[in-house]
């Protein structure tokens, strides 16, 4: 009789293999999904990827296809005629407008990143430490980037309007802010530094708000300055958006198109490399082959600082 307890309790407790196999075919079948959940997650992956290879990369690839060609997008495929690299010996060579656009597009990036990009970073710096009025200033510096760059070109006109203009009525000036050749780039770099400052400010601020508080407290007990804790402890740990920081005023300065388009379709001191690709592949010329070489420079330069991004962004999720 007194064994018998002990042999129910033995039947009752399961064995430690069987307990695990148990769990595990309940795990198993807790992963298993079904087939409308396959077909859902399926869609989701698919529709995606197919919507980037249809609008990105066949475009990208029939772009650089059509650069070595010298179709006028008027006769059939067939009619096509292959010319290898003459269309870049053309663009470097013989193509005027090339020079200065390329001269714009340097002056754009430079100024992005001596001006625009400091003073975004410097407005994030200020509003992370919550001042008062933080969220309306976070709301108006922000506004000029929901703007599309057509509307600003638009906005600003009524600044640099030659004749009606409030800057040439303030100062009582005579200046063609938009017409001069002289001055217009500068007129427009000022608009679209405007808004690229928000831009980097709204980076900047998501960056400083995952900044461990910890490493601050730190480096004020040490004794550091808070300028000396941003430029030597919280600038650092902010790499991954320094690169991305990186990336996207590269691309802004190379997708520059829509002000100088608005203004003058980008003509009169006012040449970039977008508005010289629409020249050509929408605009009387109608130069597809040509066009599609200037697209293909700058395809190239972008996909250097997106390889560099991206391989910097692996390097990071491999640590």
């Amino acid at each position: 009789m007194s064994d018998l307890p002990l042999i129910q309790a033995d039947r009752a407790v399961p064995s430690p293999a069987a307990t695990t196999t148990s769990t595990g075919g309940r795990g198993r079948r807790l992963r298993l999904l079904s087939r409308t959940d396959r077909v859902v997650i399926t869609l989701m992956v698919l529709v995606p990827l197919l919507l980037v290879v249809a609008l990105v990369w066949l475009p990208a690839l029939a772009t650089v296809a059509l650069s070595g060609t010298d179709w006028d997008g008027i006769g059939p495929l067939s009619e096509i005629e292959w010319v290898g690299g003459r269309n870049y010996s053309d663009v470097v060579n013989i193509y005027p407008p090339f020079v200065p656009a390329v001269q714009n597009n340097l002056l754009w990036l430079a100024a992005f990143f001596v001006v625009a990009t400091p003073f975004g970073m410097f407005l994030a710096v200020l509003l992370d430490k919550e001042i008062r009025g933080s969220r309306f200033y976070q709301t108006a510096l922000y506004l000029p980037v929901v703007l599309s760059l057509a509307l600003i070109g638009f906005v600003w006109q009524l600044i640099y309007s030659r004749d009606q203009g409030l800057l040439n009525a303030v100062f009582g000036g005579d200046t063609d802010w938009y017409g001069d050749p002289n001055v217009n780039i500068w007129a427009v770099l000022f608009a679209a530094g405007w808004r690229h400052v928000g831009y980097i400010m709204l980076l900047y601020l998501a960056g400083l708000k995952g900044v461990d508080p910890s490493l601050r407290e730190a480096a004020a007990v040490d004794g550091a300055s808070e300028t000396s804790t941003f430029f030597r402890v919280v600038f650092p740990v902010m790499r991954p958006i320094n690169i991305i920081v990186l990336v996207v005023t590269v691309i802004e300065s190379l997708r520059a198109f829509d002000l100088v388009w608005v203004i003058n379709k980008g003509r009169n001191g006012l040449e970039l490399l977008s508005a010289l690709v629409t020249q050509n592949v929408v605009g009387e010329a109608s130069r597809i082959g040509f066009g599609s070489a200037l697209a293909t420079i700058m395809l190239v330069v972008s996909l250097v600082f997106i390889t560099i991004y991206l391989a910097t962004v692996m390097r990071e999720d491999r640590r």
